[in-house]
């Protein structure tokens, strides 16, 4: 399985005041191609802070990260926003949508930024709908969706441009129990057509369906264990 993701010795300092916080230290890891991962870690751990340097959010304060070959430690604001829109997919707790838009169009946003054409961005965004069952639902705008909806146009537009990496932020963490899993069996499908899949969660039943956990603590890596997913029977 080859590296989508080598961290080698990576170190994140914030500066408050005269005060050296050291969010992460020595943090030295490697995600395959095609892996399904939970980080996971009480508040404080650092999780949020790898999350954001995975994606390419923030830089490290010391090490090296490399992502599809490609060392993003030390690039401008200009190519990490360029990586992003080409290397990552981002779903977040909070969806994230603009309101004023349609599903068709909230999912076409990514392909807009990276100039395809008008043609190609309504054929691609309707074809990811339809693989997230959204294909009778796309002229629909977020307030005429359920939760589980959005967040499902949510994952749609994270796979606009074939992103190297799905990174998912506590997706589940607005949605209840049997929506949740419903989101989470999504997840398990994008994985199995051969993404990487790497979300952060506080939820141990939801860490439980990954095929690899990482534990942070004190921003460092306190386990990181194989795993046989749990798979829950659907809650009626």
């Amino acid at each position: 399985m080859s590296a989508v993701i080598q961290l080698h010795d990576i170190k994140k300092t914030y500066i408050t005041g005269r005060v050296a916080v050291h969010a992460l230290k020595n943090i030295s890891l490697n995600i395959g191609s095609n892996e399904y991962v939970a980080l996971m870690g009480p508040s404080g751990s650092g999780k949020s802070t790898l999350m954001n340097l995975l994606g390419c959010l923030d830089t490290p304060s010391g090490g090296s990260y490399i992502l599809n070959g490609k060392d993003v430690s030390t690039l401008t604001e200009n190519d990490m926003a360029i990586i992003r829109n080409e290397e990552i997919g981002f779903v977040f707790q909070s969806f994230n949508l603009m309101p004023r838009l349609n599903a068709l169009e909230n999912v076409s946003l990514p392909l807009i930024y990276a100039g395809k054409n008008k043609k190609y961005r309504r054929e691609r965004a309707a074809e990811l709908l339809e693989a997230v069952g959204l294909g009778d639902r796309m002229d629909h705008k977020p307030n005429e969706l359920s939760g589980g909806q959005i967040q499902r146009v949510a994952i749609a537009r994270s796979m606009a441009n074939n992103p190297s990496i799905i990174l998912a932020d506590e997706p589940t963490g607005n949605l209840d129990t049997k929506t949740s899993y419903e989101i989470m069996d999504l997840f398990a499908k994008i994985q199995e057509d051969g993404n990487t899949v790497i979300l952060v969660t506080h939820e141990e039943d939801i860490a439980a369906r990954t095929k690899r956990i990482i534990r942070l603590r004190d921003g460092e890596v306190e386990t990181d264990v194989s795993n046989t997913p749990v798979i829950h029977e659907n809650i009626h």
